[in-house]
């Protein structure tokens, strides 16, 4: 599977953090920005580029970064086809995956910590979408 990751400058260093933990786990890591630490970046601009991208290949998850989470996750489902999901904790974002079939992740760098991101992390990239009709059909309801 490959996965796109991108933070602000608020998530920079958890998204540093995070890209070489997801190699290990024997996952393909595309860091798709900051590429530097600037303190005048844009959520949005981060959001857009991996949530294209996870729209164009089809093996793919998205991983996205911010103080708060709130905001890079509410530009990332501007995208037809994108379900972001703003971590809570594992559990939830294995119902998210399952039920949900979430295909980006959203990190709040302010409160969570690193070895947390890494088990909501691999919780995101391991789990599989539960594929029932229930679930499909209230998919589907979402890009009206």
């Amino acid at each position: 599977m490959l996965v796109f990751i991108g933070a602000d400058h608020r998530g920079f260093s958890l998204k540093e953090h995070l890209k070489s933990f997801i190699s290990s786990l024997g996952y393909t890591v595309e860091d798709c920005g900051a590429h530097l630490l600037n303190s005048e970046d844009d959520y949005p601009d981060f959001a857009h580029i991996v949530s294209k991208k996870v729209l164009e290949s089809q093996a793919s998850r998205g991983i996205l970064i911010c103080g708060s989470g709130a905001g890079i996750s509410m530009a990332a489902n501007r995208f037809k086809g994108i379900r972001a999901v703003l971590a809570i904790n594992k559990d939830q974002v294995k119902d998210a995956v399952h039920d949900e079939d979430a295909n980006v992740l959203c990190i709040s760098a302010n409160y969570t910590e690193e070895k947390e991101a890494e088990e909501i992390t691999e919780t995101f990239l391991k789990t599989e979408f539960g594929n029932e009709e229930r679930y499909i059909r209230r998919i589907n309801k979402l890009d009206v």
